[in-house]
């Protein structure tokens, strides 16, 4: 995704970048990420500090020491609210997602009434005694066709503004006249645009940055 950047080469900051939709569908997308699919992207663990290692151990912690009832995927897996059409938040893939069942194993149709079903191969069918391993295939309601501008969450319609700490709103000429008083900015002359790419690697020093920085852009880009 693009964004076109103001910077204050004096001040050496960002002052705010001018974006479109895909990208503020994506900046509020992020609060809704679970900590632990952040985690699981691609060279993200040098980026989330210890919880790469908490990741780690639960990863590697034999199935003997996890209770019978539960699975790991639960927690290194969390299937994420619905993404679609918001770019870079097809961070797994959809068959990943999936949720699978299963029904009884039973070669007897007669022996068993084949009514129950589960999403653990291991469990046993109440009504016969055998496994419930056999793989049903889902077939999902036929999908509505979405137009991309319909996706995510904001309008497409309008240009927005992100500000150094994330703070999003509609551009207009008010608003940019504003933050140009609220800076100081006396000299136009020292302010300079520029054209940046947000694409995945930014993205992961974005969120990393967003947690413990006011100056993300800045930190992010310049």
């Amino acid at each position: 995704m693009s964004m076109k950047l103001l910077i204050d080469t004096q001040g050496k900051r960002v002052l705010f970048a001018e974006v479109g939709k895909d990208c503020v569908d994506f900046l509020f997308h992020i609060l809704s990420l679970p900590v632990a699919t952040i985690i699981s992207l691609p060279n993200a663990q040098k980026l989330v500090g210890s919880l790469s290692n908490l990741y780690q151990s639960l990863e590697t912690l034999n199935d003997a020491y996890i209770l019978p009832d539960k699975k790991k995927d639960i927690y290194l897996k969390p299937i994420p609210p619905v993404s679609s059409l918001v770019p870079l938040l097809a961070l797994t893939d959809a068959n990943q997602l999936q949720k699978k069942f299963y029904k009884c194993n039973s070669s007897s149709t007669s022996y068993c009434s084949g009514s129950y079903m589960s999403d653990d191969p291991r469990a046993t069918c109440p009504s016969c005694g055998w496994l419930l391993s056999k793989s049903m295939t889902y077939v999902p309601h036929p999908a509505v066709k979405v137009k991309p501008e319909d996706g995510g969450l904001v309008k497409g319609v309008v240009t927005y503004m992100v500000m150094d700490d994330l703070m999003i709103m509609p551009i207009s000429t008010i608003s940019s006249i504003t933050i140009l008083n609220k800076f100081n900015i006396k000299d136009l002359s020292t302010l300079e645009e520029k054209d940046v790419t947000l694409g995945m690697d930014q993205a992961l020093k974005l969120v990393k940055t967003s947690m413990h920085s006011k100056k993300v852009l800045t930190e992010v880009f310049f």
